[in-house]
C-alpha cells in the first residue's frame, strides 16, 4: 500500500493520491496557516474508521440477508493532549440504516465490524474508548 501526498499552491493545503488513482484533499486550521480546503488528519482518522467499519457493516448484512437500502454514519471524537500532540480519547459512532432489517441482526453487524473485523478501529481503541448506536429509520434519507 503506497500513498503520495503533494502540497497544493500554498499553506497546508494537500492532496493524497493512491495507486489506484482516488484522491482526497487536507489542510490544516486557519489557526495554524491552513486554507481549510480539505479534511485535517485527525478528521480523516474518524471518517477512515466510519468508513471501514461500514463497509464491513454492508458487507455483513448481506450475508445475513439483510435488504439494506442506506446507511450513513455520523462519527463524533474527543481528543486529549499528550506532551506535545493529541490523541482521540473517545469515539461513537452512529449508524443510521433503512431496510428491511432485523435489529438484532444490525447490532450483531456492527460489533462484529468495530470489535473484530475494523482495522481502523482496531487501531484506534488503543488510545480511544470507542462506542457506538445506531437506529433504522424507514423514511427515505435528504443529504
Amino acid at each position: 500500500m503506497k500513498i503520495k501526498l503533494n502540497k497544493l499552491a500554498a499553506d497546508r493545503h494537500m492532496e493524497a493520491e493512491n495507486e489506484e488513482g482516488g484522491r482526497i484533499r487536507m489542510d490544516g486550521t486557519r489557526s495554524i496557516g491552513g486554507l481549510e480546503g480539505g479534511m485535517s488528519p485527525m478528521q480523516l482518522m474518524l471518517a477512515a474508521a466510519g468508513g471501514c467499519s461500514t463497509i464491513d457493516i454492508i458487507g455483513i448484512l448481506e450475508k445475513q440477508r439483510q435488504d439494506l437500502k442506506e446507511i450513513h454514519v455520523e462519527v463524533d471524537g474527543d481528543r486529549q493532549k499528550v506532551s506535545t500532540y493529541s490523541e482521540f480519547k473517545t469515539i461513537h459512532m452512529h449508524y443510521i440504516l433503512k431496510g428491511e432489517l432485523d435489529p438484532v441482526k444490525v447490532e450483531k453487524a456492527i460489533e462484529l465490524s468495530v470489535g473484530k473485523y475494523c482495522s481502523v478501529s482496531k487501531a484506534l481503541e488503543k488510545t480511544a474508548k470507542i462506542t457506538t448506536s445506531f437506529e433504522i429509520v424507514e423514511n427515505s434519507f435528504s443529504r
